[in-house]
């Protein structure tokens, strides 16, 4: 029997039991669906995740932060604010100093720094009269957001936004509510006295892909207020105070991990567009292993339904293997004639999981992010589903690897069989 021979005919003996194949097919089907949706989904995220960190800045800047450590406990919203543990300097720990800047722009490499200057806050104080700490966003983080209500601050108001975690302190758990209130935010002066200015909650936000929005989030103009009062009693020149600095690399390549390396020593952390995109891809992809995991037992229940499909057929086709091996078909065209089945199986089910996969993922892509109001929002062009071209032949691989092996078995109990017992065989 010659190869294009051997193939059609396990195409047509595959369709011989059509209920038995058609479960086990149906079972690779919902792995290769599975498989695929899962893919396409951390694709089409990590490449959203691209244009947005993308956007944030050049690939041949390293961003420059203070060093952070999380509190020992977990809790909701903000915590009180403590005066006996307030700073009276001006300016907290959480900010770069004119000293850090003095620091980065003698590191070798470095071609040029450019830094947001920031404000210090010490409290924010509710209606009630509540007092927590405060830590300040950079007001040109805004834009970046994702609101739960509301909308960002205008740059001319002394407005801000507030986390949604925060609503707790306003006795409520409608963004809304919060919405209008009024609070004041206290900073300290260079001599230690507070003074206070009020802003009104005009937005509350959610955080986000762009790692913005887990904190309070002010106005340009309410930011200037609270520097004002931060520069109030200086003498002399007045100390420098930033939130984030970029710099300028000549050759990013050379001197990255020596920046990263120096900038620890001295408390600080330096992150490049692409630690940032990483970051974020670690998740999703830890996900989507997670998810994948689930597709690959289903996989697994389909291996052993072609096991016991092509044992059955093995059974039930013994006096016709027999009489194959009296024509004079060899072992090996046997073993192949039943892998092949195995393989037309897998194909199958490969073939229409793969097909329904990729369809379903781009529709709900599609009903989720496209038109003019769709429901996920218009942000950042924010993708669902993507396409990998090697992540689905992977896939396509796999099953086809997982059909071929499961059918080993059958197609060696096939090849082994005696012709002159298998044409005995009732």
């Amino acid at each position: 029997m010659k190869t294009f021979d051997l193939i059609r005919a396990a195409f047509g003996n595959t369709l011989r039991a059509k209920m038995r194949t058609g479960l086990t097919v149906v079972a690779i089907v919902i792995g290769a669906f599975t498989l695929t949706l899962t893919s396409g989904l951390g694709a089409g995220i990590n490449q959203t995740l691209d244009r947005i960190v993308a956007g944030f800045g050049e690939d041949d800047a390293i961003y420059v932060i203070p060093s952070f450590e999380a509190d020992a406990e977990e809790q909701d919203g903000p915590a009180e604010y403590d005066p006996d543990a307030a700073t009276d300097t001006g300016f907290g720990s959480g900010l770069l100093t004119g000293e850090d800047m003095e620091y980065v722009e003698d590191l070798d490499g470095v071609t040029g720094v450019d830094a947001s200057i920031a404000a210090d806050a010490d409290y924010l104080e509710t209606q009630g009269g509540d007092q927590y700490q405060l830590q300040l966003d950079d007001a040109l983080n805004a834009p970046l957001v994702e609101l739960a209500a509301g909308s960002i601050p205008a740059s001319d108001e002394a407005e801000i936004t507030i986390p949604e975690d925060w609503l707790t302190i306003f006795d409520t758990d409608s963004p809304e509510d919060a919405i209008g209130q009024t609070v004041l935010i206290a900073a300290s002066s260079a001599i230690g006295e507070q003074s206070d200015v009020e802003a009104e909650i005009v937005g509350v936000t959610q955080g986000s892909l762009a790692g913005v929005g887990f904190t309070p989030i002010p106005s340009v103009e309410l930011t200037e207020q609270i520097a004002d009062i931060n520069a109030e009693g200086y003498e002399g020149e007045q100390p420098e105070g930033y939130m984030m600095a970029a710099l300028q690399i000549s050759d990013l390549e050379a001197y990255e991990q020596d920046i990263k390396d120096a900038l620890d020593e001295e408390g600080m952390m330096g992150l490049t567009v692409e630690d940032q995109i990483a970051m974020f891809e670690a998740v999703i992809d830890t996900v989507t292993w997670v998810l994948s995991a689930f597709a690959l037992i289903a996989l697994l229940a389909a291996s052993f339904g072609i096991v016991n499909t092509l044992l059955m057929s093995v059974q039930e086709r013994t006096r016709e293997i027999g009489l194959m091996k009296a024509l004079g078909m060899s072992s090996g065209r046997v073993f192949g004639l039943f892998s092949l089945e195995a393989v037309v199986i897998g194909l199958m089910g490969s073939i229409i999981g793969i097909a329904s996969g990729l369809v379903v993922g781009f529709a709900l892509d599609a009903a989720l992010t496209g038109g003019e109001d769709p429901p996920l929002g218009d942000f950042a062009e924010l993708s669902l589903f993507g396409l990998n071209f090697m992540a689905v032949g992977g896939i396509f691989a796999l099953i086809i690897a997982i059909a071929f092996l499961a059918g080993t078995l059958p197609a060696m109990r096939a090849a082994r069989k005696d012709p002159i017992e298998a044409l005995r065989y009732e």
